[in-house]
């Protein structure tokens, strides 16, 4: 199965509440108001958001005022159009040469551990040496779930006793890699709500310790953030990149939410930190590179939903 084909299935869920929805409610007709006023509350139930789809049926307004359309179909194809242009191309990423610490973040549930699993087995595949940092010291059961993802991908992993200090888990862990010739550290931090500053001040400290080896470090901060949670996960990203400056996000539990269209707003709210995979399962290789064209087809899909 191509990733189009596993983001389509994935979205079945939201494309049926936008798709179908459109289909019945609009067969053929004109760009009027009454259209318009459709497609924005079709759009706020798919949880794209309100901003959001003001702003899609704005752009659709701007291409398309007054045209007739010939049925559902087309008029799909001009939204498409709009949500490409809205999201833009995505940019082609590259973590950089030489040592990279990508510090992972998140609330609990998001599924953090087993994105930093399959992250680790994605890029000690593309031939890159990865180590993890075990930074999750409030709960023990976390350290033996990454543990256990870390035997899968092949990679070590850096563990203290519970309760440690997660900073200096951080350091230590930033600190083995440079040892064994690592170049690429992913630190799994606790999870944390977004409105709790004691623990939001936990994690710049992690960010400060962990610059003593290099100011640089982290030269990356990968929000995950849970699919099913819509326009919460919208919101989370706005509190954690005022606390953390984000450079990327990974969207799990695609497989099957229908709030996928939240994805939508993601790049107004975030512009420096890109969606940069896709969770689509819990096999180590469910990860999917994220491209906003291949979205927005799976998303808009005129085949049969």
């Amino acid at each position: 199965m191509n990733w189009l084909s596993r983001i389509r299935e994935g979205l079945g869920r939201t494309r049926e509440t936008l798709v179908r929805g459109l289909r019945a409610a609009l067969g053929t007709g004109k760009i009027d108001q009454a259209t318009l006023e459709e497609l924005t509350d079709r759009l706020v139930r798919a949880d794209v958001g309100l901003e959001t789809a003001e702003e899609l049926v704005e752009l659709l307004r701007k291409k398309a005022w007054g045209r007739d359309y010939r049925d559902s179909e087309e008029l799909l194809g001009w939204l498409a159009e709009c949500a490409q242009e809205a999201m833009g191309a995505t940019v082609p990423f590259s973590l950089g040469s030489g040592l990279q610490v990508v510090a992972i973040v998140g609330v609990n549930g998001a599924g953090k551990t087993t994105t930093i699993g399959k992250l680790a087995n994605k890029y000690r595949a593309q031939g890159r040496k990865v180590l993890v940092g075990a930074c999750d010291t409030f709960r023990a059961a976390a350290v033996d779930q990454l543990e256990e993802w870390c035997r899968r991908a092949d990679v070590p992993c850096i563990r203290q006793k519970p309760g440690a200090d997660p900073a200096a888990v951080a350091y230590d862990a930033v600190a083995a890699a440079i040892s064994r010739g690592c170049d690429l550290v992913f630190l799994d931090t606790a999870g944390r709500l977004q409105n709790r500053t004691d623990l939001m001040a936990e994690l710049s400290k992690i960010m400060k310790v962990v610059g003593k080896h290099d100011a640089r470090f982290p030269q990356h901060t990968w929000l995950v953030l849970d699919g099913n949670t819509g326009q919460n996960a919208v919101s989370q990203a706005k509190l954690f990149h005022e606390t953390a400056r984000l450079t990327g996000l990974v969207l799990t539990k695609l497989d099957g939410t229908a709030k996928g269209g939240a994805i939508l707003a993601l790049p107004k709210i975030v512009p420096t930190a890109p969606v940069l995979f896709l969770g689509m399962g819990e096999k180590i290789d469910d990860l999917i590179p994220f491209d906003s064209s291949t979205f927005v087809q799976a998303l808009f899909d005129k085949g049969d939903s």
